[in-house]
């Protein structure tokens, strides 16, 4: 079923779920990565940015208006594009390979677009 057919509750736990889910996935590439002062920077960054995307979806979700709704909705996918940048980085130093993030940094693009389109929306609807 497409997600504009699903009702907005359920497509707002799926969302969040995979939010949490990629925020977790990438826990584990830190936690697999060297000791490396780059790779654990590298690592903590996307930490960071990849559990605040998880973290301001949940606001989003609370949002008391549409301006709220829309700036924090622009938050996590602010905070989801830098994830995904963390994972390029990662890949570009060849500190983890591109097979190994790839189904990762899909879901993670995914994502990204879902979101995007979803704000999009929300700002044409303002």
């Amino acid at each position: 079923m497409e997600p504009a057919k699903l009702d907005k509750g359920v497509f707002a736990d799926n969302i969040e779920q995979r939010l949490k889910t990629f925020m977790l996935r990438c826990v584990q590439v830190f936690r697999a990565l060297p000791h490396a002062y780059e790779a654990q920077h590298f690592g903590k960054q996307l930490i960071r940015s990849s559990s605040s995307s998880a973290a301001n979806y949940r606001a989003v979700r609370r949002a008391r208006s549409q301006n709220e709704f829309f700036a924090k909705l622009s938050i996590v996918v602010e905070e989801l594009d830098e994830s995904l940048f963390w994972l390029e980085m990662l890949i570009f130093t060849e500190i983890v390979s591109e097979t190994r993030l790839s189904d990762l940094m899909n879901e993670g693009y995914q994502l990204l677009k879902i979101l995007s389109k979803s704000r999009s929306s929300a700002n044409s609807g303002s």
